[in-house]
């Protein structure tokens, strides 16, 4: 049951009501946002949860046996609130969220807190966009432990990998770009495929702050990306960047950062391959 107020109780037994849905969602980098299914702004304990991002929720559907609820929103992009950029930037990923029920006419008789959680997939389209919410019994779902592959299952820099990585960054600055997932940095002497699976984080430009992983390096400082930039990269724009590691034992862990001991991989157990393989045949 629904903790609410006696005056909310009231209203929701009165037949003509007037509730909105609201949502107040606070992203990992500590900005929070408010939006409202009604159409006038809210303001509650210090959030303005704005109407103009048309917010259309679904009913949540929500069961006793632990199973994860189900509960999806979509709204307009705006360019106050939402936009297509940041989503494909990555910044509303893993934001919590609060959903809640108040009696728009009389916020003083409080809230009903309805779900809480984090978005899941978000999805934008040219105007609008959709997204989940994942409750707390999400995670619940989720595997536990490791499982055996032959590349290292540890990041590098990390607690398990040890590495330091303040040897291994460097900074530049964009000579050329052709899109927003390749560009070349002339003043890169190094040999091809050293920052391949590294980090780049804008420290300049458009999308300053931003972090994505290297794709591909080359000779000549020429670097195409996993995935586009959601702002342009131009020439100028400056950068901090982390040697790739592949995750290999040999040609990364050991030859690469000297790092063997710290290899969180498992090349020697005998795969899918051996298992279904065929038995050899003995000598006649």
């Amino acid at each position: 049951m629904k903790a609410r107020s006696a005056g909310l109780q009231a209203h929701h037994e009165d037949p003509v009501q007037t509730r909105a849905w609201c949502w107040k969602v606070t992203r990992l980098d500590g900005q929070v946002f408010g939006f409202t299914s009604v159409d006038q702004d809210l303001e509650i304990d210090g959030v303005t949860y704005v109407a103009s991002t048309g917010i259309s929720p679904y009913a949540i559907d929500s069961k006793a046996d632990l199973s994860v609820p189900n509960m999806q929103v979509n709204g307009l992009l705006d360019s106050t609130g939402i936009t297509e950029a940041d989503l494909v930037a990555g910044l509303w990923d893993g934001a919590a969220v609060e959903n809640f029920e108040v009696n728009f006419r009389d916020l003083s008789q409080g809230v009903m807190n309805l779900a809480t959680g984090v978005l899941g997939p978000v999805s934008a389209g040219r105007v609008a966009f959709q997204a989940e919410l994942r409750g707390l019994m999400q995670r619940l779902q989720q595997p536990v432990g490791e499982v055996f592959t032959i590349g290292c299952q540890a990041n590098l820099g990390d607690a398990r990998c040890k590495v330091s990585l303040g040897a291994w960054t460097v900074t530049g600055t964009v000579t050329a770009a052709t899109s927003a997932r390749a560009f070349t940095d002339s003043a890169r002497a190094e040999a091809a495929h050293y920052f391949t699976a590294g980090l780049i984080t804008w420290t300049g430009g458009e999308n300053e702050g931003l972090s994505m992983e290297v794709r591909l390096h080359s000779t000549g400082g020429v670097f195409e990306l996993a995935l586009p930039m959601p702002y342009t990269v131009a020439v100028g724009d400056t950068y901090s960047l982390v040697a790739g590691c592949r995750k290999r034992a040999i040609e990364d862990c050991k030859t690469k950062f000297n790092n063997i001991l710290n290899f969180r991989g498992h090349p020697y157990v005998p795969g899918n391959d051996k298992v279904l393989g065929n038995a050899a045949l003995g000598a006649a």
